[in-house]
């Protein structure tokens, strides 16, 4: 069984109400639908609800599936600004969040601050840019979290590793050059979305051009401060560096570079890069040349979760994140 016909299956143990600003987009609309009547998640649907019922119709689609959510109706808008401004540590007051909530994208990320929804899933018709910034002024970040950031689980022919052909990766898409805090902040996110999403025990490497001081430079001691914070910040993760990227997935290259003991080396199952120009390269690779699939990106370091798919995503792609966003609010609980 792959990796999505195992979250697949997951995810139909415990269907997670999933909301979609970009209600009207056909793409998005049509694997909110098959997601919806598979079982697999509660669709919930935001917008103008005129606009709604009349794409629902003309599309064919049964509005049974949907909750349909008409940001114009005053009554829900503000009993969610009045449950969402009583929220601690909320940036948006009650006027600010009044005229924010005219963007569908505001209003369902509202419904998710207040657990009307569990999810948050956009990206086709707003930018990541949009996505991100809405999510950090209404979500807000992770306590010890500075930063967001991504992964991408992969599938690789071939490979054998400590999961199987899986590997985790990131950060390959948000975070341009993190600095040493936020590189601890992206390696314990990742840690902690594997094990909600796959149920894995992650073996985390911090990646370098270096293995445990064979090398020396500025973009090494990053990495090495890196782990520090990590390990301090969360002793109970098996966070280790720095590696070079075979010394963290083959135990045969661990045994001959890292002369101590380390749960990591050479069993990782989750990478994390040193910045966007080695994740970038390094999943391309995995791609390209490993004729890997990278499922993702996933965000990590929001308060709850939120996706921000691919605006070239074909409908299957998209079905995809929707699953694997669900399943990570239903082990985030």
């Amino acid at each position: 069984m792959g990796l999505l016909e195992k979250v697949y299956e997951k995810a139909k143990e415990n269907p997670q109400r999933v909301a979609f600003p970009e209600a009207v987009n056909e793409k998005m609309m049509k694997a909110a639908y098959e997601t919806g009547k598979e079982g697999y998640i509660i669709p919930v649907l935001v917008g103008d609800g005129d606009e709604i019922k009349k794409a629902l119709s003309k599309r064919g689609y049964e509005e049974s599936i949907f909750t349909i959510i008409d940001i114009n109706e005053e009554t829900y808008k503000k009993s969610l600004i009045d449950r969402y401004i009583a929220l601690p540590q909320t940036i948006l007051k009650e006027k600010a969040l009044n005229r924010r909530m005219g963007d569908s994208l505001y209003y369902a990320m509202v419904m998710e601050a207040v657990d009307e929804v569990d999810v948050t899933f956009a990206g086709i018709d707003n930018t990541t840019g949009d996505v991100l910034l809405a999510g950090q002024m209404v979500i807000g970040l992770k306590e010890g979290i500075n930063t967001i950031s991504s992964i991408g689980i992969c599938e690789i022919p071939g490979f054998e590793g400590s999961e199987g052909n899986l590997l985790a990766v990131g950060d390959s898409a948000v975070c341009t050059n993190p600095d040493a805090t936020q590189l601890a902040g992206i390696a314990i996110s990742a840690c902690d979305t594997v094990k909600s999403l796959l149920d894995w025990e992650p073996r985390c490497a911090m990646i370098s051009y270096s293995t445990l001081g064979s090398g020396q430079g500025e973009l090494i001691d990053k990495v090495v401060k890196a782990v520090k914070i990590a390990e301090e910040q969360r002793p109970d993760l098996a966070i280790d560096g720095e590696f070079q990227f075979d010394a963290a997935i083959s135990p045969e290259i661990a045994s001959k570079k890292v002369k101590r003991e380390s749960k990591v080396a050479g069993k990782a199952n989750v990478i994390i890069w040193p910045d966007l120009n080695v994740g970038n390269v390094g999943i391309k690779l995995i791609q390209q040349f490993g004729h890997g699939d990278a499922y993702g990106p996933i965000l990590m370091g929001f308060n709850k979760i939120i996706c921000d798919c691919s605006r070239s995503a074909p409908v299957t792609e998209i079905k995809g994140n929707i699953v694997i966003s669900a399943v990570r609010a239903s082990g985030s609980k």
